[in-house]
């Protein structure tokens, strides 16, 4: 890239998981003088590294990787909290003239960190009425209810996933509106470059499958069992994560081994297909090929579109 021309203020990499956003990421902060900034929810987490492919020191080519290892598996994720410490962040980066490279398939932590996205207040007695609820009722009975006063919310949130039922009740009891009306348009707090990376579905469903196979091997039981000892079948978020949930199925003998890991296969090819229509729906994303007979030329095409965007 030329000397002369500026950087973006920020570039955001984003699209499904087992895309190949990390190394190019890491690409990308080398040649610009950057340091990525982490949007994976749950790579926040402390010891959560085989399962997450969580890039190792060595792979992280000497760029500095920020809000990684920082939360503990018992606690909860708060969108809200990451967006601040994602903000100190990238405007300590911009600072020192550094270009902060955002890496992640996180929709809403991204969107919290560079788009205007306030995050509506809690009511304690509203929440543990409907925790209440949920454990009495359980999540399909709250979904039901989540469906018929804001269907696009609904569609956007698992009928398992309980504890973001129980959010977006709360959102639409406190404010009185549906909770997507509370999601930001697409405006920007920071003159930001989002660079998808595009691999088809056939191509990438290998990719997951093979993905599962290497954290396997690499000992993800072994990394789910020193988990739970720290607390992650507590932990109310961290125990849901990709792979995570399916392992501590099994540790408990709900199911075997070996279909923990091909529900693991299942569960990640379904999240592929939610974040591919999650950051299809917004239109400054850039979609680059990252197909493996063109995964060589990926990061020049990249860094092209960079400068591209430099000088429009």
């Amino acid at each position: 890239m030329s000397s002369a021309a500026p950087a973006p203020r920020v570039i955001a990499v984003v699209g499904p998981t087992a895309a190949g956003k990390s190394d190019l990421g890491v690409f990308l902060a080398q040649q610009l003088g950057g340091e990525v900034v982490n949007t994976d929810s749950m790579q926040l987490y402390r010891g959560m590294d085989i399962g997450t492919a969580k890039l190792t020191p060595e792979e992280r080519g000497g760029v500095p990787h920020h809000l990684l290892d920082i939360w503990e598996v018992t606690e909860a994720a708060s969108v809200a909290e990451y967006q601040r410490l994602a903000r100190a962040h990238i405007d300590d980066l911009l600072a020192r003239g550094r270009t902060p490279v955002l890496v992640g398939g996180s929709g809403l932590y991204i969107r919290g960190a560079v788009d205007h996205l306030e995050f509506p207040g809690t009511d304690p007695a509203v929440r543990a009425r409907l925790e209440e609820e949920l454990t009495a009722d359980g999540p399909g009975a709250l979904h039901a209810r989540l469906a018929a006063a804001d269907p696009a919310a609904a569609r956007a949130i698992l009928p398992s996933n309980g504890r973001r039922i129980v959010r977006a009740l709360e959102v639409i009891e406190i404010t009185g509106k549906p909770f997507t009306a509370n999601l930001p348009g697409h405006d920007s707090v920071y003159d930001t470059v989002q660079i998808g990376v595009d691999v088809a579905r056939p191509e990438l469903d290998e990719r997951i499958a093979a993905r599962v196979d290497r954290m396997w091997e690499a000992g993800l039981v072994d990394e789910v069992r020193a988990l739970e000892e720290r607390g992650l079948r507590e932990g109310r978020t961290a125990s849901r994560a990709l792979g995570y949930q399916q392992v501590l199925a099994a540790l408990a003998g709900e199911c075997s081994e070996g279909d923990a890991r091909a529900e693991t296969v299942r569960a990640t090819k379904r999240f592929a297909r939610r974040q591919d229509s999650w950051f299809r729906r917004d239109p400054r994303v850039h979609w680059l090929s990252g197909a493996q007979e063109e995964r060589e030329e990926l990061p020049g095409r990249a860094l092209t579109l960079v400068e591209r965007a430099v000088t429009a």
